[in-house]
């Protein structure tokens, strides 16, 4: 692919901090690469999680896609678009509205007309709470073991807690529930799309991602699924992360 321009999106509950490994990792492959943080995320999660930004919970579904489009459009150049969680329903959102060359979805959110499965829904309800108002949410260390670090030990999980872990607006988490804007159109051809699932992934199942991917029907658009053996919801950030990122290089590589 011939674009050298790559822009990371953290999804919910995590900041841009996240992916300052990969970021490393694809600008020693030559590229150029951006990650953004949503509004209300930017700065140390330590920081975050003592004094919630004020706009937070302001922010709406709507408001973090755009404000990757307005990134988007001060770049020489259309990036591929990488998102993890609900910045995976950014990356199709993206792509839908031609703003990328390729997109990849790392254990990706589902647009509205995606209805999720049970377990999707018991783990995201404390999210969505709607006896909650408009309060900040923030998961505990508990929530956090369960839905993202359910690979490692409890001990460990705490420390990872401490050095990610960010206060969310529970309007974005809503918004993928009511509002039209985050349905997607699978009908419309679109460019080469990429889902990547984890095995042991409590929030999004791997089976889960495989039906948002084959619900796309332009037969001469790309649609590529591949899920990893013994990941959870943490992929981008557990051990053995670089084997993901290689595997997502050598696809680009073949989309020409």
């Amino acid at each position: 692919m011939k674009t050298k321009t790559i822009v990371l999106i953290h999804g919910l509950f995590v900041n841009n901090t996240s992916w300052a490994t990969w970021k490393s990792y694809f600008e020693a492959k030559g590229y150029t690469v951006h990650t953004p943080a949503n509004p209300g995320h930017d700065g140390d999660p330590a920081q975050l999680r003592a004094n919630i930004h004020p706009e937070l919970t302001k922010t709406g579904f709507k408001d973090v896609v755009m404000n990757i489009v307005k990134l988007i459009d001060t770049l020489p150049e259309k990036p591929i678009v990488i998102g993890h969680s609900l910045a995976g329903l950014v990356v199709q959102k993206l792509v839908e509205m031609d703003k990328a060359v390729a997109g990849v979805s790392l254990d990706g959110a589902p647009p509205k007309n995606v209805f999720a499965p049970f377990d999707t829904i018991k783990v995201v309800l404390p999210v969505v709470n709607f006896f909650k108002g408009n309060s900040p949410f923030l998961g505990s260390k508990n929530w956090y073991h369960h839905a993202f670090f359910n690979n490692y030990t409890k001990a460990e999980s705490d420390k990872l807690f401490s050095s990610v872990a960010v206060p969310e607006s529970r309007k974005v988490a809503r918004d993928t529930l009511l509002t039209s804007f985050a349905n997607v159109d699978f009908k419309k051809p679109h460019q080469p799309l990429l889902f990547i699932a984890g095995e042991k992934d409590n929030i999004f199942s791997a089976q889960f991602t495989q039906k948002i991917a084959s619900r796309y029907q332009d037969k001469n658009s790309v649609t590529d699924y591949k899920a990893f053996a013994g990941r959870s919801h943490f992929l981008c950030g557990e051990d053995g992360w670089e084997e993901i990122a290689g595997y997502i290089l050598g696809w680009l590589e073949k989309q020409g």
